[in-house]
């Protein structure tokens, strides 16, 4: 039996992920998973996979954890150290989906087994990519990527050279407002924010859809996975949200990977690699389909993506203080202290504030670094929203 772990399980990447490994039990020991607040769902999952250990990241969630799971054999644990020593137990197969930046220890805890790590956890590559991709090196681990542009580039990438790819490109549904006129985003709010229009996600990554911060992530992502000039990756805005991403090469060809929008497809296929298991999505109607569309994606629009550009060509601690301080501003969006807007400029300003006291370029990454540097982002972003008024 494959030894598996989920981290971040109750989340919508988590969820996917307990719903393919459940399809199949016999094949699968599940060592630990570790979810949130959600403790109900928690324990359900860990009774239907016969997990070994269960853990909450919050310590004053541990008595319901254990109350809920009082009768089982599953151990319980609680805490960010929790989840870190969960990491540290021996499994095959490491699913990467706690969101944000407290994602980044246990993933990197996990390569030390030189197994699989898949990594739905963007936040690992962007605030230390070269860190990570060199401990995976380390440790002889592979790292496979399960955002559904990332799976669909490594996809499209089989069998192929890279030194004959001339571009990557990145689609993005547009979010909620990509039919709204620009004026209008001022005054938009969380709840229209948080209304996706093709996928079916959590509250936070969805507001980054509309934002393109998610998509502002991705380039970086693309960057840091692929190995891939910054001047080289193009994001473009496809509603249908059916072809993931496309690879051109030099002779002109491109290759573009298309599929539903199931975000089981992309696990599943991190699941079974290197070979191809079923996977129960829906299976595309062309005909049905009829055409596919494709907008430019406007960096005046959507300046997160004009600052991940900043921050690719940046390098070093950018991209820690760039996630540190997009979280930061996602927080206060969702707590109504800041307009929809807002979050940009608000990034675009601790970035700029860093790089001028601090500077942000960096040779050599480490894991104290980027700690370092998001604890400063944020605590610069609390400094910006208490001084300086938002629009």
């Amino acid at each position: 039996m494959r030894k598996v772990t989920i981290f971040g399980s109750t989340g919508s990447i988590g969820e996917n992920t307990v719903d393919l490994i459940a399809r199949t039990p016999e094949l699968y020991n599940v060592v630990a998973l570790t979810g949130g607040r959600n403790v109900a769902r928690l324990a359900k999952q860990a009774i239907v996979l016969n997990a070994e250990l269960a853990v909450t990241a919050f310590d004053d969630c541990y008595a319901d954890l254990k109350a809920a799971l009082s009768g089982t054999d599953i151990e319980v644990a609680a805490g960010a150290d929790a989840i870190a020593e969960a990491a540290d137990r021996k499994a095959d197969w490491f699913m990467s989906a706690i969101v944000g930046a407290a994602g980044l220890v246990p993933g990197l805890r996990a390569l030390r087994h030189g197994t699989t790590l898949a990594l739905a956890n963007k936040e690992s590559l962007v605030t230390a990519g070269p860190f990570l991709l060199a401990e995976a090196e380390k440790y002889g681990a592979t790292i496979l990527p399960v955002d559904s542009e990332h799976s669909a580039v490594f996809q499209a990438l089989v069998g192929e050279d890279m030194t004959a790819v001339e571009r990557v490109i990145i689609t993005a549904s547009g979010g909620a407002f990509r039919d709204w006129p620009l004026e209008a985003l001022e005054n938009a709010t969380l709840a229209e924010a948080s209304a996706h229009p093709n996928w079916d996600m959590g509250q936070r990554i969805t507001i980054d859809s509309a934002s393109m911060f998610n998509k502002a992530m991705e380039l970086i992502e693309t960057k840091e996975f692929f190995g891939v000039a910054a001047s080289q990756i193009e994001a473009v805005v496809h509603p249908e949200s059916l072809i993931h991403a496309l690879v051109g090469f030099k002779d002109g060809a491109l290759m573009a990977h298309l599929g539903p929008p199931d975000m089981r497809h992309a696990i599943g296929y991190a699941l079974h690699w290197p070979d191809r298991g079923h996977v129960p999505v829906e299976r595309l109607d062309l005909a049905k389909i009829g055409s596919l569309n494709f907008r430019v994606a406007d960096e005046g629009r959507y300046p997160a993506l004009r600052i991940a550009r900043d921050v690719m060509q940046t390098g070093g601690l950018s991209g820690a203080a760039f996630n540190a301080a997009k979280e930061a501003a996602l927080d206060a969006f969702i707590l109504g202290d800041i307009g929809f807007l807002d979050m940009a400029r608000l990034v675009d300003k601790v970035l700029n504030r860093l790089q001028q006291q601090n500077g942000l370029s960096c040779d050599i990454l480490t894991l104290d670094k980027v700690l370092a540097t998001d604890h400063l982002a944020r605590k610069t972003m609390q400094e910006l929203m208490q001084n300086t008024p938002v629009h």
